[in-house]
């Protein structure tokens, strides 16, 4: 059954064959899946280096962390079953004026060929109690307004529609009771 974990050094291969989906499809557009193609995409083939990813993802949501000027702490997770990687979604632990404005708590995106299996809402509701335990009471997802694929998901996981803003739709989700 596939499970939100830390990441793991254990999901290597699919991980890198995860990667060669989201080139073809042309997903590098995204903002961080670009940042870390960008910085890794050459060398994650290398143990060591990929090692090295998962350690840097696995101390991200710590304030001390270095990180790139004006990002947030994270908690990145990856949805995996057994050793093949799935998804992967990243919760972001307080919003800076562009996450407020459009990017939110929580991205989240599935491999291309894992798609339209219910994994993007499983992941979403299984993200909800980590963010509660981060301190996070609501959180702020947006999907670009033409992603109807996406609004279904959050709207399945309880979100609300505050309103749209640059191609965005911004919804926000209780994380508890």
């Amino acid at each position: 059954m596939p499970q939100l974990i830390a990441p793991d050094v254990r999901v290597h291969a699919s991980f890198l064959g995860a990667m060669e989906e989201f080139v073809e499809e042309g997903a590098g557009e995204r903002s961080l899946l670009a940042h870390e193609m960008e910085q890794y995409a050459a060398s994650w083939h290398r143990p060591e280096v990929f090692a090295g990813y998962v350690e840097k993802l696995n101390a991200e949501p710590l304030e001390e962390t270095p990180r790139i000027e004006g990002w947030v702490p994270n908690t990145t997770l990856w949805y995996v079953e057994g050793d093949t990687f799935l998804g992967r979604l990243a919760i972001r632990h307080r919003l800076n004026p562009f996450l407020r404005e459009l990017g939110g708590h929580i991205g989240y995106a599935v491999r291309p060929t894992a798609r339209r299996r219910g994994y993007a809402t499983a992941m979403l509701t299984e993200a909800l109690p980590v963010a509660r335990r981060i301190g996070i009471g609501s959180v702020l997802v947006t999907c670009d307004t033409t992603n109807t694929a996406s609004r279904k998901v959050i709207e399945a996981v309880g979100g609300v529609l505050e309103d749209q803003r640059g191609g965005k739709l911004r919804f926000w989700i209780r994380t508890g009771p």
